[in-house]
């Protein structure tokens, strides 16, 4: 595992998380490779991971086991098509790119039986506490499950999906999920404002909360819903704040917020997945 070569094809923020995860975990940086067209952001990594760094493709993917495509979703079409002709036969293909399905991919990289997994990290993977679904083609070995595992976990949670259609619901939970906690926190900060904290003493509790509670839930065999009713005493200050929020639909809110979520997905997947030149 800690002596095959990995390729990372883009250095934006989720290539920076993983080779930071992927170093903090013991793995050699001699044996990571990155191209990107900033140098400075190359010369950022060097510094930081002393891993080998490129200004062009073909030369980062040499003698690599694992290319991981760390570009921006609309510019993946493009480095993909220009690897079809440098492809090495036993390479894994790992996507990080938000709605970009596999059938394109391998339509795109135009190699027969090429192992390619696609993945749906989300933002917390910047600081090592993220949650990644991952969906294999029937071409990645076992070793290279182990593989694309192995580097995906270095930034936290790691789930295989067995149909790829679930990525949709992946996004709208996991992928999104994190704007909804923020927003929640938002709304939760300014009506402690409004009912007489200040500012920063409604951040620090809203934000401590929130960690304490994702914690405790973690850490529970409970459902959360035992966890709430274990918080929620009868005729008590949160009961009658959850019969609130229940009289308002919020679960029916976020029940409609995730179906758009997914809609927009599968929007985005057959928006991006058209050829272009």
């Amino acid at each position: 595992m800690n002596d095959c070569k990995i390729a990372f094809l883009g250095a934006g923020n989720m290539a920076f998380s993983l080779i930071g995860g992927l170093t903090a975990s013991g793995f050699d940086p001699k044996y990571i490779h990155v191209a990107d067209s900033e140098p400075l952001r190359l010369t950022t990594l060097t510094k930081t991971h002393s891993v080998l760094t490129f200004d062009n493709n073909y030369e980062a993917i040499q003698s690599c086991d694992v290319i991981i495509a760390a570009v921006k979703p609309h510019q993946l079409q493009g480095l993909i098509k220009q690897l079809s002709s440098h492809w090495k036969p036993g390479t894994l293909l790992i996507s990080i790119a938000a709605g970009i399905r596999l059938d394109d991919l391998e339509r795109w990289l135009n190699q027969p039986d090429s192992a390619i997994v696609r993945t749906m990290p989300n933002m917390p993977a910047l600081i090592q506490a993220g949650a990644t679904a991952l969906y294999a083609n029937p071409h990645v070995t076992a070793t290279q499950h182990e593989l694309a595992d192995f580097i995906l976990r270095s930034v936290g949670l790691t789930l295989w999906v067995n149909d790829e259609a679930q990525i949709d619901a992946v996004t709208a939970l996991s992928g999104s999920g994190p704007a909804y906690f923020f927003f929640v926190m938002e709304a939760m900060e300014a009506a402690a404002i409004k009912l007489g904290l200040d500012a920063e003493t409604a951040q620090l509790l809203c934000l401590q909360t929130a960690f304490g509670s994702a914690k405790m839930a973690l850490e529970s065999d409970d459902s959360t819903a035992s966890l709430r009713a274990r918080v929620t005493s009868p005729d008590g200050t949160t009961e009658r704040a959850i019969n609130e929020l229940e009289d308002g639909g919020l679960p029916g809110l976020f029940e409609n917020a995730m179906t758009a979520a997914a809609l927009r997905s599968r929007e985005l997947a057959n928006q991006l997945g058209e050829d272009h030149a």
